[in-house]
């Protein structure tokens, strides 16, 4: 009898292993988002156990390592740490863009990238599920799969109004994703931008999401300058046209400012620029700035967001502009 229990739970596993397969072939998810991987996902953010009906599925906010800590109890199969990329971008992404999961939705406002990121399940999702194998299942599948694409565009609007609208200096407008640096990035590019580089041209904005957001490749192009996806680019760069300097900003909440190394990697990854560089770093606070104070570099400029009309200059040589190992022309 010892080894009867085992085999059960054993069994009870695989079937609902299967089950969930099913499921996400039913709502036609392509099959490398119906693997045991990603149905192993979805059993988690359900909080299924192999014995507890469909009926009885729960929606609790849940993380990638949660997702991971409850597959290794509930099913016994255990998933490396550094898996946690896997999930998320073979079954958690896909989840999310048709609906079937939504992200921080304790917290619109955390950002994409935060450790602290957790998925549930969409309501109209989990009633559909919990009718899983009972008589009402295909009619409420052909319902929801009917209605899928107006239910996406709703979770679209609502995740939208979240987002951080940002007018460029020509009057146009990005939106950025909710939290982080973004509304620091917003600052930059609406106060910073007028005050010290008045008429200049915001030619890069990096995003969470979007690492991309808004490029202006031929702005680049024309100053002699190629990025590759790769890079670790700076988060805003400006064209400031008036005097052909290239504002490289890092807008820093919690890490990255300008310290030497990075202005290494600066210079060496703008290196054949046609307008000279100017490295800073943009904090929101006084308090921000005091953590990294000892860190920023020599000849690089900072910017508080709550003081908006002043800068601090790292050294005495001169105020906003570029040196001359970073200007174009002979050294």
């Amino acid at each position: 009898m010892a080894t009867d229990k085992p085999n059960r739970k054993a069994g009870a596993g695989k079937r609902r292993l299967a089950e969930a397969i099913e499921v996400l072939t039913e709502l036609q998810f392509a099959p490398k988002q119906r693997n045991e991987t990603a149905a192993y996902t979805l059993l988690a953010l359900l909080d299924l156990q192999p014995d507890v009906p469909w009926a009885e599925a729960q929606a609790p906010l849940r993380g990638i390592t949660p997702v991971i800590g409850f597959v290794a109890t509930a099913y016994g199969v255990r998933y490396a740490p550094n898996t946690r990329e896997t999930i998320r971008d073979d079954a958690v992404k896909f989840f999310v863009e048709e609906g079937l999961l939504l992200r921080n939705p304790d917290d619109p406002n955390r950002p994409t990238n935060s450790g602290r990121t957790v998925y549930q399940i969409e309501p109209t999702a989990l009633a559909l599920l919990r009718k899983f194998g009972t008589p009402g299942w295909q009619s409420a599948l052909q319902q929801y799969l009917a209605s899928r694409e107006s239910l996406k565009h709703e979770i679209v609007r609502k995740r939208n109004l979240a987002r951080v609208p940002v007018t460029l200096p020509d009057g146009s407008k990005v939106a950025l994703s909710p939290g982080g640096q973004n509304p620091l990035i917003k600052a930059v590019i609406e106060h910073f931008c007028p005050i010290f580089a008045p008429g200049g041209v915001v030619i890069y904005i990096g995003d969470t999401e979007n690492k991309f957001v808004h490029l202006e490749s031929a702005g680049l192009v024309a100053l002699g300058v190629t990025l590759d996806s790769a890079a670790k680019i700076p988060d805003v760069i400006v064209h400031y046209t008036a005097k052909n300097w290239l504002l490289l900003i890092e807008a820093v909440t919690s890490a990255g400012p300008v310290d030497g190394k990075r202005r290494k990697e600066l210079k060496d990854l703008f290196a054949g620029c046609k307008a000279g560089l100017v490295f800073v770093t943009a904090f929101e606070n006084r308090r921000t700035m005091q953590s990294f104070v000892s860190r920023i570099a020599w000849e690089s400029e900072v910017w508080i967001s709550e003081d908006p009309e002043h800068m601090i200059h790292f050294n005495g040589e001169r105020f906003l502009g570029p040196y001359p190992d970073v200007t174009p022309g002979p050294k």
